[in-house]
């Protein structure tokens, strides 16, 4: 047993089921689940926690009841999992593309199939409804799919120079990369970082939220299993002080960060002390902007779009909707009635189309956005009040209704600040002109949207909003193939698209001269 001495015995003592193959995680319902398993994960296994003393309960949104303890990792597991993964980096920055592409392919194809387990346990640690949760497991393995495509694809320049010399560029690996995942979209996070991080040759330390701590392990063991050398993607539970330790460590050669934008700003100052790279996804107040000449009724469903996805848990959320003048009054009546249609409650139903909010707290928060927001003016049109489901198991869950204000303004604090809940404001607007000033009055950058049937009107107002991705005629669209991040203080850097491996590789110049050294000494 040669990994005695790098790993203490008693937490790899006995053989591991991966967490899917265990009877309690087979067709789970709400209010049923208690997880026990060990939710740390290097070097190819689910490791015990050494101190429990800082446990802190992790809660079903659905029902309120707790699902787990998220136990934190200090000083000496974050740096076993480092040490992991950089032994696994040594191995897989090794392999050709090919063979990396291969086993990458092979971790889509578990996790196409296991599609429903995972959605479901998603929906459980986040809330969200199943039918949400089953594109998020699919935008996943399409992700890791699409990377696996482009890693034998990853090649150098050759530059010819004077006398028959030459130089030519390698795109080599960065080592040992950081992942800090959000609650709103946890196992889709864990597969947008990893995967083009592996099609680089890189290894992985991946920190999800300590609210949503699940489904990540099941990520690990689908890539264990697809045959990744062990330790190529671990997994570290903690909150803000598991965090500092990654972003502090001297072996880790980058740090890839979605949330906040305060805590992308700690990630970003403790990362620059060593100088690594870092790609920050953070908040957004994105506009979206309706013009007279739209088609209505995809406008409207754009809108809906823009705002209640996970429960408004989305941080490129369009939640300014900027209407123009003339179709205020149609556009706002049907937007009311469709949001009163959203049939809130159980994640898990088919027929729910909004669940639960994160926490308990958050919940708390986000009614106190809309209070706010009426005592400078606003006005709730429907929603914005907190929701008891009929069935007795959620009525101690995270339920608020889908809340639409009118009679905003530019000034009011819910029209500036990100309130990450499902809360739409209403602003009419009159020119083009004048719209985009408004829409560009902040200091977030992540999105953008306009609905109009002019095509000129469309890449022009595109082209001058300040953000990261603006949708015409759709909104929250996010293919795998297409670059995502924000300007401003929503980040910088990109995740998905081609342009990502620039952000998980580094070039390297090699200049060879074919001829005698041409010396001034």
């Amino acid at each position: 047993m040669l990994f005695i001495s790098f790993y203490p015995l008693p937490q790899f003592i006995m053989a591991q089921q991966p967490i899917l193959s265990l009877p309690e995680f087979h067709n789970v319902s709400t209010g049923s689940l208690v997880v026990k398993e060990a939710l740390n994960f290097w070097g190819g296994a689910r490791v015990q926690p050494k101190d429990t003393k800082n446990a802190e309960p992790v809660y079903e949104p659905a029902t309120g009841r707790v699902l787990c303890d998220m136990i934190p990792c200090g000083e000496v597991e974050v740096d076993e999992a480092i040490k992991s993964a950089h032994s696994a980096y040594l191995k897989w920055s090794k392999l050709s593309g090919l063979e990396r592409a291969r086993i990458m392919l092979e971790a889509a194809r578990i996790i196409r199939e296991r599609r429903d387990g995972i959605a479901r346990l998603e929906v459980i640690n986040n809330g969200k409804s199943i039918t949400e949760a089953e594109v998020d497991i699919d935008v996943a393995w399409q992700c890791i799919e699409y990377y696996a495509g482009i890693a034998p694809t990853l090649a150098g320049q050759h530059i010819q120079l004077p006398g028959g010399s030459f130089a030519y560029t390698r795109r080599e690996p960065l080592g040992v990369c950081v992942g800090i995942g959000a609650w709103n979209y946890p196992f889709q996070i864990a597969a947008w970082k990893s995967a083009p991080a592996f099609a680089c040759g890189n290894a992985m330390v991946f920190k999800p939220s300590p609210m949503t701590p699940l489904t990540a392990v099941i990520l690990a063991e689908i890539y264990k299993e697809a045959g990744v050398p062990d330790g190529l993607f671990n997994v570290v539970q903690g909150g803000a002080e598991t965090g500092t330790l990654l972003c502090h460590h001297p072996m880790v050669a980058k740090v890839s960060f979605t949330g906040s934008v305060p805590t992308g700003k700690k990630v970003m100052e403790m990362s620059a002390k060593s100088v690594k790279q870092v790609t920050l996804e953070l908040g957004g107040k994105s506009p979206l902007i309706i013009f007279k000449d739209c088609e209505l009724e995809n406008a409207v469903k754009g809108a809906l779009m823009a705002n209640f996805l996970t429960q408004g848990e989305v941080c490129c959320n369009g939640t300014r909707v900027f209407v123009q003048r003339e179709i205020m009054k149609p556009f706002v009546e049907e937007v009311v009635k469709r949001t009163k249609a959203i049939v809130i409650g159980d994640p898990l139903l088919e027929g729910t189309r909004m669940g639960a909010l994160i926490s308990k707290p958050h919940m708390e928060k986000v009614l106190g956005f809309i209070s706010q927001a009426q005592q400078q003016g606003a006005k709730v049109l429907c929603g914005g009040e907190p929701y008891v489901p009929s069935d007795p198991k959620l009525k101690g869950g995270y339920y608020v209704s889908p809340c639409v204000l009118d009679n905003c303004r530019d000034d009011m604090t819910c029209v500036k600040e990100e309130i990450f809940g499902p809360v739409m404001s209403i602003l009419p607007f009159d020119t083009e002109e004048e719209v985009l000033q408004r829409a560009n009055n902040t200091t977030f950058g992540l999105a953008s949207g306009v609905f109009t049937r002019d095509i000129a009107r469309a890449h022009r107002v595109a082209e001058n909003l300040q953000a990261g991705t603006c949708f015409i005629n759709n909104y929250n669209v996010s293919p795998v193939e297409v670059p995502f991040g924000g300007y401003k203080m929503s980040g910088f850097g990109r995740e998905n698209g081609v342009v990502t491996i620039e952000y998980y590789s580094q070039l390297k110049t090699v200049v060879v001269e074919m001829g005698d050294v041409e010396s001034l000494f």
